[in-house]
């Protein structure tokens, strides 16, 4: 999947993007969990904007995002904002020289993303030993719900002056897996004319019992598993779902 445009448009696609309620969960969470420590780190970081809300709530933080074009945003982002934030290109199931965080984070479905279950697992482990003792681990993931019944077969569109797009989503080879086709229209202010692109984006997901097993294998204790910014149980119609866990020692 390649962002290089897309990187440019994604704040703009974001901007309904609940971080300030990830924000508050996120406090809310390692004060009842009593995660004293300061240092987060915010995977699949995108374009920065919730790694900088939380360098502007005094955290120590670091940003990491498999697209150069992504964190290219991010850092002049940040240093707009007047942050020195550390970025790295990496991949989440191949973290390494980041040091200890007390808190990790995954927010906005980018776990999604990863196409295999090895590369989750391989996530699970490696965010294991990215924190401290006692650390907690934070992430959403779409629910099978969405996959099937909100994504599957059908088409999203957004109209508006500097960007409009055409989103078509199709049921996936693997089970509760989506692929995304996009097709951009974005305005060049030097030209008045829209410049075309098209994205293709690939989903899976996996039944809330499998990811709780994983984070058990892995290293952690599920603390809570929510019904994505609800703060309560998962149900029927659930269309995000969020957990929350704790390294425990292997």
């Amino acid at each position: 999947m390649a962002y290089d445009r897309f990187a440019y448009v994604y704040d703009e696609l974001m901007k309904e993007a609940p971080y300030d309620k990830w924000l508050s969960l996120l406090l809310s969470r390692m004060a009842a969990y009593q995660v004293r420590g300061n240092e987060i780190l915010d995977l699949a970081c995108g374009t920065g904007e919730f790694t900088i809300e939380l360098a502007r709530h005094g955290f120590s933080v670091k940003g990491v995002d498999l697209s150069a074009d992504m964190l290219s945003v991010a850092q002049e982002k940040a240093i707009r904002h007047g942050f020195s934030i550390p970025f790295f290109q990496q991949n989440m199931a191949e973290l390494q020289g980041l040091g200890e965080s007390d808190c990790v984070t995954i927010f906005c479905d980018s776990l999604n993303y990863l196409q295999d279950e090895s590369d989750i697992i391989e996530t699970f482990f490696k965010v294991h030993q990215q924190l401290k003792e006692n650390g907690l681990f934070m992430f959403d993931v779409h629910s099978i719900h969405k996959m099937e019944n909100i994504f599957k077969d059908n088409t999203f569109t957004l109209n508006e002056e500097e960007v409009a797009y055409i989103w078509n989503s199709y049921g996936g080879e693997k089970p509760f897996s989506v692929e995304h086709e996009l097709t951009f229209f974005v305005h060049d202010e030097v030209t008045g004319l829209y410049e075309r692109f098209d994205e293709v984006h690939y989903q899976r997901t996996y039944h809330v019992e499998v990811y709780e097993k994983w984070l058990k294998e892995s290293g952690f204790e599920v603390l809570e598993v929510l019904s994505d910014l609800e703060e309560e149980p998962v149900h029927s119609n659930t269309e995000r779902v969020l957990f929350v866990a704790r390294k425990i020692t292997l």
